[in-house]
């Protein structure tokens, strides 16, 4: 079979049909793009300028805010412009860029919600210990962690896809250049890669996410304890709402990644990809945001300083 060198383009095949139902599902992304845009930065702006919020627990919202702002801007914008220029070519640079930038956030992604998790278990279960366990060098050293550790397994996981032979074929049945996809065109066995791929997905994300069911399990068990009703009430709603966001990344992340090849489908891992790269940056400010009473009280106090200021 032919191989190609690192100079030729792929071809993006999307995720939209040439219909009038793509065309709708095109605008139901580009919505859900910008409410993710406006909440994630509103976020991060809110959290940078209200002093109140200069604490462990929001320093960690914030970071989320950040990467979920450059996991969706790192697919949906490529994806748009293919789906509206009708040209759906990305050049083997741009290509591994974007896996690059997209294997580096979901990682660091990963191990951030855990280290949130922790967060909420050590104020809720350790409330004297919090400001030690969770003082402001500790948060720092978890978001760095966090940052490097997917650095580096972004590192391994492109280099590898970038330095194997390809076929004849360039089209990758996806609508972003996710490695697995990329894989599927290779000249090679890469049974090996696969394994990789299971030790990796394992560690960023299934660990990850056994972690975070045990911390809230604690947690709720802690609540349970609680003498007020209204308290309970409060915790378990806010407990569940963080737990069904957490588990809308990481369930369909690892149901795509820790399946044997033969078991894949490109049709079903481009709607579970929906979740975590489209759906989940969305979700998160509105659910961190919305019912917490800290940051609504931040945000008012801020419309209240831009009001004075006009007035």
């Amino acid at each position: 079979m032919e191989n190609y060198n690192g100079t030729t383009d792929f071809i993006l095949l999307g995720l939209f049909p040439s219909s009038k139902i793509g065309l709708l599902l095109f605008v139901i992304i580009i919505l859900i793009f910008l409410i993710a845009l406006f909440g994630n930065l509103s976020m991060i702006l809110l959290i940078f300028l209200d002093t109140h919020l200069h604490i462990p627990m929001y320093i960690l919202l914030s970071q989320l805010s950040l990467m979920d702002l450059s996991y969706i801007s790192t697919i949906v914008p490529k994806m748009a412009y293919n789906f509206l220029s009708g040209d759906k070519s990305i050049s083997f640079i741009e290509c591994g860029v974007q896996s690059f930038f997209f294997l580096t956030l979901a990682g660091a992604e990963g191990l951030l919600l855990t280290s949130m998790a922790y967060d909420r278990y050590i104020a809720i279960c350790f409330p004297l210990h919090y400001p030690i366990r969770m003082s402001k060098k500790v948060c720092l050293l978890l978001i760095t962690g966090s940052w490097i550790m997917g650095a580096i397994n972004s590192c391994a996981h492109t280099t590898y896809a970038l330095h194997i032979p390809y076929c004849k074929s360039r089209a990758i049945d996806h609508f972003f250049c996710d490695v697995p996809a990329m894989l599927t065109l290779a000249c090679m066995d890469t049974w090996v890669y696969e394994y990789t791929v299971f030790v990796s997905t394992s560690f960023f994300l299934l660990l990850p996410f056994i972690g975070i069911t045990c911390s809230y399990g604690r947690v709720l068990l802690a609540v349970y304890r609680m003498p007020s009703a209204e308290g309970r009430r409060k915790a378990y709603s806010t407990c569940s709402t963080h737990l069904t966001v957490v588990t809308f990344y990481y369930a369909p992340f690892v149901y795509t990644y820790l399946r044997p090849k033969s078991f894949r489908s490109p049709s079903e891992d481009k709607v579970l990809a929906i979740f975590y790269t489209v759906l989940t940056p969305m979700l998160n400010p509105i659910i961190y945001s919305l019912r917490n009473r800290e940051v609504m009280g931040a945000l008012r106090r801020l419309i209240q300083r831009i009001y004075s200021v006009k007035v």
